[in-house]
Order: structure tokens, then sequence, then C-alpha cells
């Protein structure tokens, strides 16, 4: 299990502010659960809107990206940039601060590390792992 910290994810803001403060951006939106945390920090680091829900030219946010399907649902929207903390596979239209394993489970600052290991051995168990 790899804990991630405050600080790593104070990097990821800079890293996605960095790469959007040049953008004309209509707002930020993020998806529960995860990228909220993520897309109120961006909110305030850029100055635009929190959205609660995606809008064209807006910049989309999660905190991380496994299979894909989640970022799919905003594809179509003309306009957004999308960016995720991590992604478990290579980037394809979406942008990544960082690409990890994909074995790899994620403990986020945010969450419990008591109900991680709980859902970790949930997901092993589905898997046949």
């Amino acid at each position: 299990m790899r804990l991630l910290t405050w600080n790593e994810f104070d990097f990821s803001v800079q890293h996605i502010t960095s790469a959007c403060r040049s953008k004309s951006l209509s707002g930020v939106y993020g998806f529960p659960r995860g990228g909220l945390c993520l897309a109120v920090a961006l909110s305030h680091a850029l100055r635009i809107p929190f959205l609660t829900k995606p809008k064209p030219y807006s910049l989309v946010v999660d905190d991380v990206c496994e299979t894909g399907l989640t970022l799919n649902n905003v594809k179509d929207i003309p306009g957004i940039t999308t960016f995720v903390w991590l992604s478990k596979r290579e980037p394809d239209w979406w942008n990544a601060v960082e690409v990890c394993n994909s074995s790899e489970w994620l403990l986020f600052p945010w969450e419990n590390i008591d109900f991680a290991r709980i859902d970790q051995e949930v997901f092993g168990m589905k898997r046949g792992k």
C-alpha cells in the first residue's frame, strides 16, 4: 500500500496549476469523491469557480485513473482540460501528474487507513488474489 502525503497532494496542485495557468477555464469540476479535494484546491489556486458539473472549457480532475471509464464520461465535452493526480495507465487523452504501478493500492491523505485496508482485502478477494 502506498501512503500518499499532503505534501505530494500540494505538489500535484502546483503541477496542475502551472500547466493550466495560461488557459481560459470556465471553472473546475472534480469527480466525487477523490476529485473533490483536488478541485477545491485548484479552484483556489487558479481563482476559478468550483463547478458542480463539468462544463465546456472547464478543468476536470480526479485523484486516480485506473481504467479510464470515469474520465470517458467527460471526454466529448468541448474544450475541457482533464488531469488526474495518479494514473495507473499511460494517459491517452487526459493528463497525469504521475503514472504509477497499476497493481499498487493507493491511500490518499484524506482516507482512513483502517478502512483502506478492508477495501484492499475485499478488492483482492473479488479478484481472486
